[in-house]
């Protein structure tokens, strides 16, 4: 595999690797970008399952990066489970049913390039289990400020467009919503998860062309099911959703 240069000097976390928040030190910038870099390979197939990673010290030299990043970038993917690290064996890439396909990174790794075909149909999937469930509960549960957060993510999603990064947000803010109106706990866990799968597969219908249609107009319908307290409308309207995402999804696909 091609291996390029994270960022120019090791300890200043330069250039150009993506880096988290700014609040963030140097430090924790670079070993994110390197985190990054290597979620990314093992995501795309660069390093398949079983291969064992360059070791620390020749990985290091060459991202001209320091060992101490490398090392906290190891532990980033080693805690997503995509990697488990043993004295003299090396980093090896763990199978893929032991990685934490949910956590928001893994998801972004997942689509910094051509993401498999088969993971989005199971995302697809996975909404569709959950969230029409949820949308039912909402309904039945939810109360004023529950409405209002949807209410107002609905209205910046109309403001901005799905087109735009706020756009995007308002969508993932509209979704989780109502995961949070479940009250259900457990549900309430899945709101990083399900935010992450709505915004990439967003993005991923867009990158070649706009959105077929206007999907707001879906999540309106759940809105106005979920305000009526109308469960059985609530969660077919998500389920319509869902369906239609996955076959503007599609398109893109086969564009």
């Amino acid at each position: 595999m091609e291996k390029t240069k994270v960022g120019g000097e090791a300890e200043e976390g330069g250039g150009q690797a993506q880096a988290p928040a700014k609040t963030r030190g140097p430090g924790r910038r670079l070993h994110g970008a390197v985190a990054h870099k290597l979620g990314t390979a093992i995501l795309s197939g660069e390093y398949a399952p079983g291969d064992t990673l360059s070791g620390e010290v020749a990985f290091a030299e060459e991202l001209e990066i320091s060992r101490s990043a490398y090392r906290e970038a190891v532990q980033v993917l080693t805690a997503k489970g995509l990697v488990e690290s043993r004295p003299k064996a090396g980093t090896r890439v763990l199978p893929r049913n032991r990685w934490n396909l949910l956590d928001p990174d893994v998801l972004a790794w997942a689509f910094a390039g051509e993401p498999d075909i088969e993971f989005i149909r199971n995302l697809f999937e996975l909404r569709s289990i959950v969230e029409p469930a949820a949308a039912r509960l909402a309904a039945e549960r939810r109360d004023k400020s529950d409405i209002k957060m949807m209410k107002e993510a609905l209205a910046a999603m109309r403001r901005h467009t799905l087109a735009t990064e706020a756009g995007r947000a308002a969508d993932r803010d509209f979704h989780n919503a109502i995961l949070r109106a479940t009250h259900n706990d457990a549900l309430m866990a899945l709101t990083a998860s399900i935010g992450a799968a709505v915004n990439w597969t967003t993005q991923f219908k867009q990158r070649a062309r706009a959105l077929p249609r206007n999907p707001i107009p879906d999540h309106a319908r759940v809105y106005d099911a979920i305000a009526a307290s109308d469960g059985e409308a609530a969660s077919e309207a998500m389920r319509v959703l869902i369906d239609l995402a996955l076959e503007d999804t599609r398109s893109s696909i086969q564009s």
